[in-house]
């Protein structure tokens, strides 16, 4: 059995994939795409040593944020995780948001550089106008957009009519169990909001060191959260509209999270009760121990 927690951000993915490792003597694999990096810690919502509470995580701050870390790396080193940790006479249970990620873990999603004599090279537009004209036709669909070359194989797939979805690719697990977890939207966006204030201290002193040096990664270029900040730092744009500009993304981030895992893959959706948080655990247990263990 492979265990998979995953849903918009600020849903209670992190405190669900503990309770579920300690049920199931599970191990934990990140499949959050910035909480790979070391020191984007407070702006990715990563798991404190309190939180994981003894539980092994793999995948978690494994590189430096200058380094470049694709999907295709981390479909090889998941999939090489979930064999070990198996090996083990454990189970492997992911968690995290990146719907990309996990998706290549779990389908038979090959990376390849296939063209046809009728594509378009779009030599004359930029990354920018690449993404901008592939918004057009899917506006909540999650992609790489700092690939220059998998953007225009996508834009001329999307122009030839293709559109993505779950059949697409076929499952190459067998005992795997896609958790989702979900609220109402209002309270998701009430909960996004609250826990960017909270964190918003810790958080400046997080990018300060890189901002005042200019550091424009990849990685924090990417993530939200930390780009924001830099015109802040740059006494070009007032904390109160970074703050704002902050949680816009982080909603936005989240309508498209749901898009993404809907469209994609096959995933069961659990309300959360956040009142009695101990409500939504058992409800995934029963349907698990339903499914696998019966």
């Amino acid at each position: 059995m492979i265990l998979v927690v995953c849903g918009p951000t600020a849903v209670g993915k992190t405190k669900m994939s503990v309770s579920l490792a300690k049920i199931y003597n599970c191990e934990i694999i990140n499949a959050d795409s910035m909480q790979i990096y070391k020191g984007l810690d407070i702006g990715t919502a990563k798991a404190t040593k309190e939180e994981m509470q003894n539980i092994p995580h793999h995948l978690l701050s494994i590189k430096d944020v200058m380094e470049d870390y694709s999907v295709f790396d981390y479909q090889k080193d998941a999939r090489n995780k979930i064999e070990e940790i198996k090996s083990k006479g454990k189970i492997p249970l992911l968690v995290g948001g990146t719907g990309y990620y996990l998706k290549s873990v779990f389908y038979d999603y090959t990376f390849t550089e296939e063209s046809n004599e009728n594509d378009q090279t779009y030599d004359d537009l930029t990354n920018e106008e690449l993404d901008a004209k592939i918004q057009e036709y899917e506006p909540d669909f999650t992609y790489d957009n700092h690939n220059r070359k998998r953007m225009i194989r996508l834009l001329n797939k999307l122009q030839s009519g293709w559109s993505p979805g779950k059949e697409d690719y076929k499952l190459i697990y067998d005992d795997v169990v896609f958790i989702g977890l979900t609220t109402d939207r209002e309270i998701l966006y009430d909960r996004i909001n609250k826990r960017f204030d909270e964190m918003l201290v810790p958080l400046i002193d997080e990018v300060k060191p890189y901002a005042l040096k200019n550091i424009r990664s990849k990685a924090l270029m990417t993530g939200i959260g930390y780009k924001e900040f830099y015109p802040f730092f740059n006494n070009e744009d007032s904390l109160v509209n970074v703050v704002e500009e902050c949680k816009k993304n982080s909603r936005n981030y989240a309508k498209r999270q749901y898009t993404w895992f809907n469209n994609q893959m096959d995933v069961t959706w659990f309300d959360v009760d956040f009142n009695n948080f101990d409500n939504t655990i058992n409800e995934v247990t029963k349907y698990i121990d339903n499914k696998f263990l019966n």
